[in-house]
């Protein structure tokens, strides 16, 4: 069983995602309630996915920083919500393209003094080449099926492959490993 707590500071909207996945929710703003769930040691298991309006980089780093594992636009179809909580609830990270581009957008333009950009490159140099291999995947946008059907390995081997990346660079989860990617130059943003 997935639990799943919806914030939302519209009724209609907290009603509809409460009718499409029949769950009651708590009344906190996205960033308030994924700061009281990261910062409580009881649910550091715990996943949180945005379904969000704002998906402009700056909501979208106040909430990652704040903890959250992924955002979804709330003109998602019902599929795209129930495999966003999916993926979540197995500790993947999912970002809907617009947070995608706008993140990217925002710490490609950062300039990154010399020196901290080469110690970020030499941390890719801890990881073995199919570690390195999984994390432009992932960096790619790949889930874990996907990670197995494309490297031909099982999805546990691909969690992981993934769970070590996180291990070995000292990041939190997925969202971390793709701007760690774009950062060190391992992949670069394409047309």
């Amino acid at each position: 069983m997935i639990r799943v707590a919806i914030v939302d500071d519209q009724s209609l909207i907290r009603t509809a995602v409460a009718a499409l996945l029949d769950i009651r929710m708590p009344h906190m703003d996205g960033i308030q309630a994924t700061r009281a769930i990261r910062s409580d040691p009881r649910m550091a298991t715990t996943s949180v996915l945005i379904l969000t309006t704002f998906e402009e980089d700056a909501y979208v780093l106040a909430t990652l920083r704040a903890g959250a594992s992924g955002f979804i636009g709330k003109g998602a179809e019902r599929e795209e919500i129930v495999r966003a909580v999916r993926a979540a609830n197995d500790g993947e990270a999912l970002l809907s393209p617009t947070a995608t581009r706008a993140l990217i957008e925002r710490f490609l333009k950062v300039d990154t003094e010399p020196v901290v950009a080469d110690a970020r490159r030499r941390r890719i140099d801890l990881l073995t080449s199919r570690e390195t291999e999984v994390l432009t995947l992932v960096a790619r946008g790949r889930s874990n099926q996907e990670l197995a059907d494309e490297l031909f390995i099982s999805p546990a081997t691909a969690k992981t492959h993934v769970n070590r990346i996180l291990s070995k660079l000292g990041l939190r989860d997925r969202v971390q490993l793709v701007i760690f990617a774009y950062e060190t130059g391992l992949v670069q943003a394409g047309p």
